[in-house]
């Protein structure tokens, strides 16, 4: 295999973290990205700091991050041949209280992040003629359920799986790949309070009885960016949330 330079937005810990470190562990180039700084450099320095990782600190809602994460890629690495769209953030709220402030959170971080840091690397792409861009979804899109109240961020999320199709359309016969990866609950920090972790609280929303672990989602997005032929799909690595409940 090839080897890649990777872009990884919100990748200070949790899922972006795993992703980071699979590819690194595996030889390729790593650009990290998170909003915060101290968090971003704790994590440059856990991933051990090497030659083949770079970090470029911002909001991704600004569209000027992604293209410092281009340049970056490029200045260190010389190529841009992989972007995870993996920044994006979750909330739940009663649709009759959500307001535009709400909801104008999860479209600016989640579908325009996504969408302007895509815009920034697919020149780059077009140049190299190859390329591949991954977006971090969710089985939630079409599995909703009626006691989880997070329409504000189901809808950006949805525009993401939507977004994916229609560029693997129009790039398709670039040798430019968009595909989504929707994991279901993953064991992140995100599900940690206190000393308390609460994941396993979902387990049985999954057909397989237990939650998903970072490397669940690190694998698929690696096989995905080193694919030549899978374009357009929408991968769910869910543990079969996405097809049922386990009601037993």
């Amino acid at each position: 295999m090839k080897k890649q330079t990777v872009i990884v937005t919100g990748a200070s810990s949790g899922i972006g973290f795993g992703i980071a470190k699979y590819f690194l562990e595996r030889g390729d180039n790593v650009v990290i990205n998170s909003s915060g700084s101290a968090k971003l450099n704790k994590a440059y320095e856990e991933l051990g700091a090497g030659d083949n990782l770079a970090f470029v600190a911002g909001d991704i809602s600004d569209k000027n991050t992604g293209i410092r994460l281009v340049a970056e890629a490029i200045e260190k690495f010389g190529s841009a041949d992989v972007l995870v769209n993996n920044a994006g953030i979750f909330g739940t709220k009663p649709f009759l209280e959500v307001d535009e402030a709400y909801l104008d959170r999860f479209l600016n971080t989640n579908l325009k992040g996504t969408y302007f840091t895509t815009q920034a690397v697919i020149p780059q792409m077009l140049k190299q003629h190859d390329g591949v861009v991954i977006n971090i979804g969710t089985p939630l899109v079409n599995h909703a359920l009626g006691s989880f109240n997070t329409s504000a961020a189901l809808s950006s999320k949805g525009a993401i799986h939507s977004l994916t199709i229609q560029l693997a359309a129009e790039f398709g016969k670039r040798n430019i790949r968009v595909n989504t990866v929707a994991p279901g609950v993953i064991r992140t920090p995100m599900h940690v309070h206190g000393d308390e972790d609460n994941a396993d609280q979902s387990a049985g929303i999954h057909l397989v009885n237990r939650v998903g672990e970072v490397e669940d989602v690190a694998e698929m997005v690696y096989t995905v960016a080193k694919s030549n032929f899978i374009n357009g799909a929408i991968i769910n690595v869910d543990g079969g949330m996405a097809a049922g409940h386990n009601l037993g």
